[in-house]
């Protein structure tokens, strides 16, 4: 049973504040002061990153370019081999991931919206980086049904520790059809590393619905982690006008959308509250006023050991980070650590600092270190 926690006056509730003007690269944080260093600018809204084992960067950007951004800072150019996207709204390429095995087999997950007849629809793909391409790239999984339409695509690639593929699916802003196993939108999927489906996945033999879903019910989930110390996948989802959730999907449950929400509708027409309706299950935490989370990665790191066990969260209306703390399955506390940006996505590098990408034209990748 998880149990849901909302920050109250009496819980732990903190907010950076900007030391010196953003020009100067510094923001001071109730743990200390924050040091900003660009690492490259000029990217087209980039979406996802992956440290290489050597050092480098795979950037996506949303207008369907991978670049590696070097060790010494130089960006590349576009490189070859990716597949062609839908690049329309929030569809493009969005997310690159490192194959569990990628020091022996050099695989490179892509995740995108793909066209085709009927519309679009999230896929994921494979190929090999070599020679500094992409070889052999081929699609393993794709959402169903392609829809029209140019929102909502989820888009975040998670490996388990047994090596499955999580891959998060907005409901491409269809509603109802969340509520249905018979397609893919608004679901978590489970699949192997090739795409097949694993034998335990609980929609597995049902009749009508889809073996890859794990969890379904959801709106657009755009920030996904593993957390390293308990094995669980966390999810945070936008809501609609207010709602966003943080999620621990577990199989076979059922989140809601769009008969609950912690949100209302656009149209501010009011929606039931997740209790009204036990058989949902609920978020562990929720904000409103959203944050509109995107990109999650849990810090395990030495360079800041205050946030070490935490969810750090990149904010696109939270012009930042949101540090979750958590004991367990319970959040106990949030940090906000503004950066007057639009934060699309974060991730711990090999020598432990954080590096965030900004979502603007142009788009930087921030390295983020304590200043003593």
């Amino acid at each position: 049973m998880w149990h849901r926690v909302m920050l109250t006056a009496g819980a732990m509730m903190l907010a950076s504040v900007p030391l010196v003007a953003q020009s100067d690269q510094l923001v001071q944080t109730p743990t200390g002061t924050i040091a900003i260093e660009e690492r490259a600018s000029g990217l087209n809204h980039p979406w996802g990153m992956a440290f290489l084992p050597d050092g480098r960067l795979l950037v996506t950007e949303r207008v369907g370019a991978l670049r590696i951004l070097a060790i010494d800072g130089a960006l590349s150019g576009p490189i070859e081999g990716t597949p062609e996207v839908f690049v329309k709204g929030q569809g493009g390429l969005l997310d690159v991931a490192l194959d569990p095995g990628f020091s022996l087999n050099r695989l490179v997950y892509l995740s995108f919206a793909e066209p085709g007849k009927e519309g679009a629809s999230t896929a994921v793909g494979r190929g090999r980086l070599k020679n500094g391409r992409i070889e052999g790239f081929r699609v393993i999984f794709r959402q169903e049904p392609k829809v029209s339409g140019a929102n909502h695509f989820g888009g975040r690639i998670v490996f388990s520790s047994k090596g499955k593929l999580f891959l998060t699916l907005g409901e491409r802003y269809q509603f109802d059809p969340a509520q249905d196993l018979s397609n893919h939108l608004g679901t978590v999927v489970r699949i192997n590393r090739d795409g097949s489906v694993p034998p335990d996945n609980p929609f597995v033999g049902r009749i009508g619905a889809k073996g890859e879903i794990w969890s379904y019910g959801h709106r657009n989930i755009e920030s996904a982690a593993l957390n390293p110390y308990t094995g669980a996948l966390w999810i945070a989802e936008m809501g609609p006008r207010g709602g966003d959730e943080l999620n621990l999907p577990q199989p076979g449950r059922n989140y809601g959308w769009p008969v609950v929400s912690w949100g209302r509708h656009y149209n501010w027409v009011d929606i039931p509250d997740p209790p009204t309706h036990p058989r949902f299950a609920d978020a562990i935490k929720h904000w409103t006023p959203v944050i509109s989370p995107s990109g999650m990665v849990f810090y395990t790191g030495d360079v800041f050991p205050a946030w070490r066990g935490s969810a750090l969260i990149g904010g696109l209306s939270a012009r930042g980070i949101v540090r979750v703390i958590t004991d367990g399955q319970v959040v106990i506390g949030e940090e906000r650590i503004l950066l007057d940006a639009r934060i699309r996505d974060v991730e711990q590098a090999p020598d432990d600092s954080v590096y965030v990408l900004t979502d603007q034209n142009d788009g930087k990748v921030w390295r983020l270190t304590p200043r003593p």
